[in-house]
């Protein structure tokens, strides 16, 4: 007798862990049935602003594998179909078809949770306005894009964008409208833009978008977003100055999309994510599994549980759900923090901790930070590279790196990312046999001279 798994989301950790099992189960072993709100499936949410900016040329080449495409591989993917009720007890979910409002009940055996995470929008007033935009799906996307392409609101002055937010999304939706033709401006909460790094690495992006024309607004806290004729968007008023905006996109953060699992009774952690166990099932529930954006996890570094909405993790943990749901093995220890991005030709990256989390986490620690380039100096187009590094006091191990720089900067964090995984010390990263020829690096790495420099400071502060 076959057995039944029911996936709510589409997306990378939905879809992953069904395809897994499907590759494990054959339909006469497993029934699986998927529920998806929106319209697509398989898509790269982190590919949208590099679609609306035109760096990629269609929706279509965001999307892994179309619904119809899972649906040939034999799994009932319902799409506009969104749940609104899990039961563990009776094992079964509640579902609406969007379209024609129908409800129904669908029983389960296995049950994956990948709701994925919602956007934070301020609540202030008009942030509903038309020509307020979020960009969390291809919906989001497309509605954006068409906007743009009318030139909605745009007057004498010329077209204008503000974003709020300065965090991944909000300085590559900055990028994407520079190239739309808008002139950008980037409200911004924190001391400077990125908070996922350190105040004085955040002050190189900072100076680096002033220098592309994008204006920056630190510490500018939105109270409201004025609306003209008609009710839509005309500016964002901060306490003090309003900033005119023809369109206005949402680049806040998110928080785990979890309403669901809450409302059934399942663990969530300090972060508003599901908890689950190694194998990514949902602790206390045998059958229950959840992978994505709507999870914590753990810092391999801090020791502490955090959420992290990345789309190599979400792909990851559906892995390890459809191995363990389709009777194979595989688990998810943890992560280490690692993200990348860039606005313009000026590229972001960081691992581990910061400043701040290192000291909420407890650790006494050095920091160091080293200038360098990206090729040999005397090698043409040799770039300028910012590296930051932080160790453990006494024991010298790694706990972070941030890199600010051009082209050839950022994927340099992937050596700090191992090192950290690996709990090495600065020491022994100085020892690595990295790969050297003057088109690709100094002849000590960037990030080696870095660890050169935390191992002096270790050893000095005794």
């Amino acid at each position: 007798m076959s057995e039944r798994l029911v996936v709510i989301g589409g997306d990378a950790a939905g879809m992953s862990a069904a395809s897994q099992a499907r590759r494990l189960k054959s339909p006469g072993e497993l029934e699986i049935v998927a529920f998806e709100r929106g319209h697509f499936s398989s898509y790269s949410a982190c590919g949208i602003p590099y679609w609306v900016g035109g760096d990629v040329g269609s929706r279509d080449e965001l999307i892994a594998r179309s619904p119809e495409e899972h649906r040939a591989r034999a799994i009932d993917l319902r799409t506009r179909t969104e749940v609104t009720e899990i039961d563990v007890e009776r094992q079964r979910v509640r579902s609406r078809d969007l379209e024609s409002g129908t409800e129904e009940w669908t029983g389960f055996d296995k049950l994956v949770i990948a709701t994925g995470a919602r956007p934070l929008r301020p609540p202030v007033p008009g942030i509903d306005a038309p020509g307020v935009h979020g960009v969390q799906n291809l919906d989001d996307g497309q509605a954006l894009i068409d906007a743009l392409s009318r030139g909605e609101g745009s007057g004498a002055e010329g077209r204008r964008a503000v974003v709020i937010g300065a965090g991944y999304i909000g300085v590559e939706m900055a990028e994407a409208l520079l190239n739309r033709g808008y002139g950008v401006t980037v409200l911004n909460r924190s001391e400077q833009p990125m908070a996922t790094l350190d105040p004085d690495m955040g002050r190189l992006v900072h100076a680096a978008m002033d220098g592309l024309g994008i204006r920056t607004v630190n510490s500018a806290a939105v109270t409201e977003v004025l609306t003209g004729p008609g009710g839509r968007v005309r500016a964002v008023a901060t306490d003090e100055e309003e900033y005119p905006a023809d369109v206005v996109v949402l680049g806040t953060g998110v928080r785990p999309e979890t309403a669901l699992a809450e409302e059934a009774g399942l663990p969530l952690g300090a972060h508003g994510g599901l908890l689950t166990d190694l194998a990514m099932r949902v602790r206390g529930h045998g059958n229950v599994w959840a992978g994505g954006d709507c999870v914590e996890v753990l810092d391999l570094v801090s020791g502490r549980m955090r959420h992290v909405a990345l789309g190599t993790h979400a792909n990851k943990q559906g892995q390890v759900i459809g191995s363990n749901v389709g009777g194979d093995y595989a688990t998810f220890p943890g992560v280490v923090g690692t993200a990348v991005s860039k606005v313009c030709d000026l590229e972001i990256a960081r691992t581990g901790l910061r400043e701040k989390e290192a000291r909420e986490a407890g650790l006494r620690f050095v920091t160091v930070t080293v200038e360098s380039t990206s090729r040999a100096g005397y090698y043409p187009g040799a770039a300028p590279m910012t590296v930051k590094m932080l160790a453990e006091r006494r024991t010298g191990r790694l706990l972070g790196t941030q890199i600010v720089g051009r082209e050839g900067a950022a994927k340099r964090v992937d050596v700090a990312a191992v090192a950290l995984t690996a709990r090495m010390t600065v020491e022994e990263m100085t020892a690595l046999d990295l790969g050297y020829a003057p088109p690709f690096s100094p002849v000590w790495d960037p990030v080696l001279v870095a660890a050169r420099k935390a191992t002096a400071a270790v050893r000095a502060a005794g």
